[in-house]
């Protein structure tokens, strides 16, 4: 598994507004999309493209366009919704599919509790979003699926990840045989007691939507 942290102060400035606590969630909602959209601009670096001739008002002339079959972005039940606004806006004609993963309590193992993507993903590049890679369970479990599935090229994009995270994704993707890439605003420092990440920005998904019931 390749890390790429991206160093750029513009996803500094964010992501430092990301952390306060003081940012409302209408702000962290604009700020997570503008945020995605800089991580996916060096995500999409091996984006499969083929050679398109297009005729300007001048003269034709010889380009590139994503190949078929299109990528798909695959956002993490619930707190990757968050970011796929700002990963479709750079790339709004991939295909999007969802899935949901959760942690059995007893084997520790994670668990696809819920999922909307082609049966038959031969081919296909596939764009991961989750927001915080903590205990990298659920992120290594939906790479895992994907591949299952027949994805042969996966990048996974998060806004932040704890050293324990990476090192588990590596543990849950190291017999993976297909190019796998994390890209990350920042690594912090550590997982706390509760499993959150430190310093962090809190949890994702309830300061993009709300505290859960």
């Amino acid at each position: 598994m390749e890390l790429r942290i991206i160093d750029h102060p513009l996803v500094d400035h964010k992501l430092t507004l990301l952390r306060s606590r003081d940012t409302d969630q209408p702000t962290f909602r604009r700020l997570t999309e503008e945020l995605v959209t800089l991580l996916a601009y060096e995500a999409t670096r091996e984006v499969r493209t083929e050679q398109h001739t297009v005729t300007t008002p001048v003269s034709p002339t010889v380009g590139s366009r994503l190949t078929a079959p299109q990528p798909l972005v695959v956002p993490i039940l619930r707190a990757g919704l968050g970011m796929l606004e700002g990963m479709t806006r750079l790339m709004p004609s991939a295909d999007v599919g969802f899935v949901g993963m959760v942690r059995n309590e007893e084997t520790l193992q994670p668990v696809t509790y819920a999922e909307r993507l082609p049966h038959d993903l031969s081919g296909r590049q596939c764009y991961v979003l989750d927001p915080m890679l903590a205990t990298g369970g659920s992120l290594g479990g939906t790479v895992n699926f994907l591949v299952d599935r027949g994805a042969d090229d996966i990048t996974a994009i998060c806004l932040l990840a704890a050293p324990e995270g990476v090192e588990k994704m590596r543990e849950l993707t190291a017999h993976l045989s297909v190019p796998l890439r994390l890209v990350v605003a920042a690594v912090d420092e550590r997982l706390d007691e509760h499993g959150y990440i430190v310093p962090g920005l809190g949890d994702a998904g309830d300061r993009l939507y709300g505290a859960a019931e």
